[in-house]
């Protein structure tokens, strides 16, 4: 897995370079936007229509664009890939603490309170 995902990142690299497409080279950030939007609309109708060859392929899709996104704004310094994946994996951990701290969650029910009460810890600790 690990090397598919490297593999896709440099497909997107390469597509955004002097090298590549002219038509990704010419994406922004902004640009890309509708492109998030139609691939996760998509996977939402795939999922609704229990459509799961054609989900396999629209959640390639959405995964490239978060792909492509990442990459315009590494080329902006602003974060990359890993960046993103560091962020959600730290996120993941913190709001389960039942899985991951010691809380306890029995049922769904409890978890989804837990994760509710840490993420407004979170919310409150990021205000200024």
């Amino acid at each position: 897995m690990k090397k598919s995902f490297k593999k896709l990142i440099e497909i997107a690299k390469k597509l955004r370079s002097e090298t590549g497409c002219p038509w990704d080279r010419a994406q922004t950030i902004e640009s890309l936007l509708e492109g998030i939007e139609e691939e996760s609309q998509e996977v939402s109708e795939a999922i609704k229509n229990g459509d799961y060859s054609n989900l396999k392929e629209e959640l390639g899709d959405l995964l490239f664009q978060i792909v492509m996104i990442s990459q315009v704004a590494s080329e902006r310094g602003l974060f990359d890939m890993k960046d993103v994946m560091d962020d959600i994996t730290k996120k993941l951990i913190r709001r389960h603490s039942w899985v991951f701290g010691k809380d306890k969650a029995k049922t769904p029910e409890e978890a989804l309170a837990q994760w509710q009460k840490n993420k407004k810890k979170e919310a409150i600790s990021h205000k200024p």
